[in-house]
């Protein structure tokens, strides 16, 4: 039993050298997860899940560049271009604000969305 408890806590405390074969096979196991774990799992859950878990009415910041808008976007422009985004039709917009550069030039949209 004591040799069961010697392991676990050699293996907790890792005290393997880098060229044993425990170290390898802990080396060959974070490769595999990096690799073999799928990406949903890392992916927003509230985009995944649609509005989120807090609130229906939580409300969230875009950052649109101005490359991807006419020159001059009226409003509707901005909300298709927000619902290509976002993946979802239901999303309003409820403000907008221009970003500019140091020179004055707009170079996004901040959009606050729901």
């Amino acid at each position: 039993m004591s040799y069961f408890f010697r392991i676990i806590k050699s293996g907790l405390l890792w005290s393997y050298a880098r060229n044993t074969w425990q170290y390898d096979v802990l080396c060959v196991l974070i490769l595999a997860f990096i690799f073999l774990t799928p990406k949903s799992w890392f992916e927003n859950s509230e985009l995944r899940f649609g509005q989120g878990h807090q609130s229906p009415f939580a409300q969230r910041s875009v950052l649109i560049g101005s490359e991807n808008l006419s020159a001059t976007p009226d409003r509707n422009e901005i909300e298709r271009r927000v619902r290509d985004l976002t993946g979802r039709q239901d999303t309003q917009v409820s403000g907008l604000r221009p970003v500019q550069d140091v020179q004055g030039k707009i170079i996004a949209y901040e959009v606050d969305i729901r």
